[in-house]
C-alpha cells in the first residue's frame, strides 16, 4: 500500500514525535511565518536527524496574511519573499512537493478572475523557476473557492506537470456550490495531491476520513490509476489512525 503523508506543523513534531517514529509516517510539514522567522538552516537539519527512518516529507508553505494573486506589489513581494524561504527548506529536506493556498477570494476581487489571474502569474511564474531548480513540484490548494473555473485557468496558463493542484475534501465540501464530480472534470489532470479530511458542510473541521459528508467512493474513483500524494489532514491522533485504516480501501 502507498504509505500516506501526515499533516503536522513544524512546532508539534516535537510533541508527537513518539506517535510519529512508531508508526513510520510520512509527514507533510507545516512552517507558518512564525516559525520561518524563529529557526534557520541547522535547526531544520536537526529535524532530519530526529526522524531517522527516513520518511518521505512535503511541505506546507505558510498562508496567513499573504496573497499570491495580491494587486499590492509591496504585499506581492511580501508573499514572494516567504514562499522563497519555504523553497530553501524544501532543498534542504529534500521535499517532493510544497502546498500552497491559492490565495483566491471572489468577493475580494470583486469577481473579478482575470485581475487575480495576472497578478498570481507573476508570482508563480517566479516560484515555479526557483521550484524547478531544486527538483520540487509545487501543488495549489483550493480554499474558499465555490468552483475550480480560476484553478483551472492558473493550471493552463501555467504549463506545467510539476505545477498541479492539491485537491482539498474538506474545503470543497465546506463551500463548494457544485457538484464533486464537476470540479474533477475541471481538474483532474492536474491534481497531483489530496489532503484529505471530512465535515458536514457547516465548520472546517477535520474529521477523520468518513466521519462527515464528504464522498470519498466518487473522489477515489474518478482519481483511480493516478499517482498522487495522499494528506492526511486530521487533527487528532485518534483521527489520523482512523483516517490510515479507511484509507486502505482506497490504495
Amino acid at each position: 500500500m502507498i504509505n500516506p503523508h501526515i499533516h503536522v506543523p513544524f512546532d508539534r513534531i516535537e510533541g508527537h514525535l513518539v506517535f510519529i517514529k512508531e508508526n513510520r509516517v510520512n509527514i507533510e510539514i507545516y512552517f507558518d511565518s512564525r516559525t520561518l522567522d524563529a529557526i534557520d538552516n541547522s535547526y531544520v537539519l536537526r529535524l532530519i536527524e530526529k526522524l531517522d527512518y527516513n520518511p518521505s516529507l512535503s511541505i506546507h508553505a505558510p498562508f496567513m496574511d499573504l496573497s499570491p494573486g495580491a494587486v499590492d506589489t509591496k504585499v506581492r513581494a511580501v508573499t514572494i519573499e516567504r514562499f522563497t524561504r519555504v523553497l530553501e527548506i524544501a532543498e534542504i529536506l529534500k521535499s517532493h512537493t510544497v502546498v500552497f493556498h491559492s490565495g483566491y477570494e471572489k468577493w475580494k476581487y470583486a469577481l473579478n478572475v482575470d485581475l487575480w489571474l495576472e497578478k498570481s502569474l507573476k508570482t508563480w511564474t517566479l516560484i515555479q523557476e526557483k521550484a524547478g531548480a531544486i527538483g520540487t513540484k509545487i501543488a495549489i490548494e483550493n480554499i474558499f473557492e465555490d468552483d475550480p473555473v480560476n484553478l483551472r485557468r492558473l493550471m493552463e496558463e501555467m504549463g506545467s506537470e510539476s505545477f498541479g493542484i492539491c485537491f482539498d475534501t474538506g474545503h470543497f465540501n465546506l463551500f463548494s456550490r457544485i457538484p464533486l464530480n464537476e470540479w474533477l472534470s475541471h481538474l483532474n489532470p492536474y491534481i497531483i495531491e489530496l489532503h484529505l479530511h471530512d465535515n458536514n458542510r457547516t465548520f472546517d473541521d477535520h474529521f477523520a476520513i468518513g466521519d462527515g459528508s464528504f464522498d470519498f467512493d466518487m473522489l477515489f474513483s474518478s482519481l483511480k490509476g493516478k499517482s498522487l500524494i495522499y494528506t492526511i489532514e486530521a487533527h487528532t491522533a485518534e483521527d489520523v489512525l482512523k483516517s490510515l485504516v479507511r484509507l486502505k480501501k482506497y490504495i
